[in-house]
């Protein structure tokens, strides 16, 4: 293990590094704007944008180390990302804001693809696990780093963005100074999401109300923080307590996900979120000590669903398809994250700060109504199902991450190879015996399967 650790040592700290910037940059656009009274609309507006730069860059930044290799892209990306920052000091001017935010996005983004297509082409398969958990490890701790760091500028003036400038060219060193050899990347082509939306379109329902939990929490809970009468280092103590939370929760969570099921896991949790947002919405006013459990509570809960609609996923895709099934799911948890912060920003402005959480009950009761035994069945299984469950990064990473995923053999994936219908004539009772038996349900499906290891398996048209 350790061996695997140190051989990617210099990425992983440009990782941290670059991380424990954007981290600490997140929080400040939202203490920093609410302080000078601006709109909550434009706080989760500045950062929807810069999660819609993280989805839509993507490509552009693929093509870029393409043309000019990974050091050179990275260099590239970071020069952006600093410059980006430190206009932001010059001007004040909310609509370039919005421009600069995207920029950075998209600029990042290749940041992000840099680092994981280097560790992806340059890890074994048998240490996939290790690098990919170590690097979900070095993101989540520069968040929390980053939240840390924002205590020590209480003023919220202009310091803290020097500091993420600082970050964002200190990222370069590590990356600059490496001594290994760049990795090959792979063109990039289509998937075929149709095949996707229709073989797991519970898992993508799960993916984008997490999305929309984890964007509009990075955005507007340190407004909501404010307005419950904390100070900016409370309220960065507040986000950073969540955050470490859902870090340590990844294992235990995956630990009961992989004995009771990916949906009762699933279930359980949108239940708990949904009760414990309910006394935050504006009946009782708790102490600053109530408000770090209850951000560490909700930390367990929102940011594990999105590993958690990862696993039940997986486990109805054939494993060779995994490849495009992670770029789907972070594609659509992208998206849930830009709409999640321009949604609550809209209801904290018109009704108050208290509406973040009745948007996190509502995203709760939506959960328990979409994840239902009823509408689940076992007739897309994969043949290596249940999958193993694996801790994911939050939405601070890129696609390309997920390709470490130890569940994925690259080798063997077809992702961007067409989806072959069945001949029709297989489905004839007398040349196709499964095609005789009755759809399964939850409860016949669990009878067929193994006592210790019960699985669900999506409600989807057969392939």
């Amino acid at each position: 293990m350790f061996n695997a650790i140190g051989a990617f040592f210099s990425l992983y700290l440009a990782t941290l590094v670059l991380l424990t910037g954007s981290g600490l940059f997140n929080t400040y656009m939202g203490l920093r704007l609410t302080q000078l009274s601006v709109s909550e609309i434009w706080v989760g507006a500045l950062l929807a944008i810069f999660y819609l730069g993280l989805v839509f860059g993507a490509r552009v930044g693929h093509k870029l180390i393409l043309g000019i290799g990974h050091i050179r892209a990275y260099a590239a990306s970071a020069a952006l990302v600093t410059v980006a920052v430190l206009i932001q000091i010059m001007v004040d001017n909310l609509w370039i804001w919005l421009v600069l935010r995207f920029v950075a996005g998209a600029a990042m983004v290749t940041q992000f693809i840099g680092i994981e297509s280097w560790l992806n082409e340059q890890t074994e398969n048998e240490k996939r696990g290790t690098v990919f958990a170590f690097y979900m490890v070095m993101t989540s701790l520069g968040t929390v780093l980053g939240q840390v760091v924002l205590t020590y500028f209480p003023e919220m003036n202009y310091e803290p963005l020097v500091f993420v400038a600082i970050c964002s060219v200190m990222s370069l060193v590590p990356v600059a100074l490496t001594r290994r050899l760049h990795p090959a990347l792979q063109v990039p082509a289509p998937i075929n999401a149709k095949y996707y939306l229709e073989r797991v379109p519970l898992s993508i329902s799960v993916l984008l109300i997490a999305g929309m939990v984890t964007g509009a929490f990075y955005a507007l809970a340190p407004v909501y923080g404010l307005r419950a009468h904390l100070n900016s280092e409370q309220v960065a103590m507040f986000v950073a307590i969540s955050v470490a939370a859902g870090v340590l929760a990844q294992w235990p969570v995956g630990w009961l996900a992989d004995r009771i099921g990916r949906v009762l896991t699933i279930r359980i949790n949108a239940i708990f979120l949904l009760l414990l947002a309910l006394p935050l919405v504006g009946w009782i006013d708790f102490s600053y000590t109530w408000l770090l459990v209850f951000s560490a509570a909700f930390g367990v809960l929102q940011f594990t669903l999105y590993p958690l609609g990862a696993a039940f996923a997986n486990d109805n895709v054939d494993p060779e398809r995994r490849v495009g099934l992670s770029a789907i799911l972070y594609m659509v948890y992208g998206i849930g994250a830009c709409l999640g912060p321009l949604l609550v920003g809209v209801l904290m402005d018109r009704l108050g700060s208290h509406f973040y959480f009745i948007f996190v009950v509502a995203c709760g009761a939506l959960l328990v109504f979409l994840v239902r035994p009823q509408k689940i069945t076992g007739n897309n299984l994969s043949q290596d199902a249940p999958t193993e469950y694996v801790p994911m990064p939050s939405m601070q990473t890129s696609a390309a991450a997920v390709a470490l995923d130890p569940r994925i053999d690259i080798s063997s994936d077809i992702s961007h190879d067409p989806v072959i219908e069945e001949p029709t004539e297989l489905n004839d009772p007398q040349t196709d015996p499964k095609s005789a038996e009755p759809e399964q349900t939850d409860s016949a499906y669990k009878e067929s399967a193994s006592d210790d290891k019960p699985l669900l398996s999506e409600v989807s048209k057969p392939q």
